[in-house]
């Protein structure tokens, strides 16, 4: 009787570390661009914003070399980078000239440095969930990434439906 009580309580033990780390995953943890060139990218946050904490670690899971800067001032940063206010969300990062604005998932950044087009940068309006770092259990609202020019014209990049 012991040894079952022993064992029943191992696993009581246990069970919360295994859904813990389940919990963890992403569908955002596997990459499925490759890119090897410049990686470093600065990301402009406010210190109170957890989801833009998240999404730093998104980005260094993806190898990106990240310079993390908090700030108060994020409405005269996202203005000085050309980021239109119907466009913007609650982090701004700078990566090779490009403006990313929000919950970009890595993988279109990398296209992004891979394709080089000519535009400002790419945005995930808002905040999304089950974005990059905006992740809250299953449920996983569809949303664009688009990218814009420096006239606050923007257009599909990507599209996330059923990720």
């Amino acid at each position: 009787m012991r040894l079952i009580y022993q064992l029943s309580l191992g696993l009581l033990l246990i069970l919360p570390v295994i859904s813990s780390h389940a919990e963890e995953e992403s569908v955002w943890d596997k990459a499925q661009v490759s890119y090897f060139g410049p990686s470093n990218i600065t990301v402009y946050r406010s210190p109170t914003c957890g989801c833009c904490k998240k999404w730093v670690d998104h980005l260094e899971q993806h190898h990106f070399t990240v310079k993390d800067i908090t700030t108060d001032n994020m409405q005269t940063l996202k203005q000085q980078y050309g980021v239109p206010r119907e466009l913007a969300s609650c982090h701004t990062a700078i990566i090779n000239g490009y403006v990313i604005e929000g919950h970009v998932p890595a993988d279109d950044i990398k296209r992004l440095l891979m394709e080089k087009p000519k535009i400002t940068g790419l945005t995930v309006p808002a905040m999304p969930v089950g974005t990059p770092g905006m992740e809250m259990g299953a449920r996983k609202d569809p949303f664009y990434v688009l990218q814009f020019n420096e006239a606050g014209q923007s257009k599909p990049f990507n599209t996330y439906q059923n990720y």
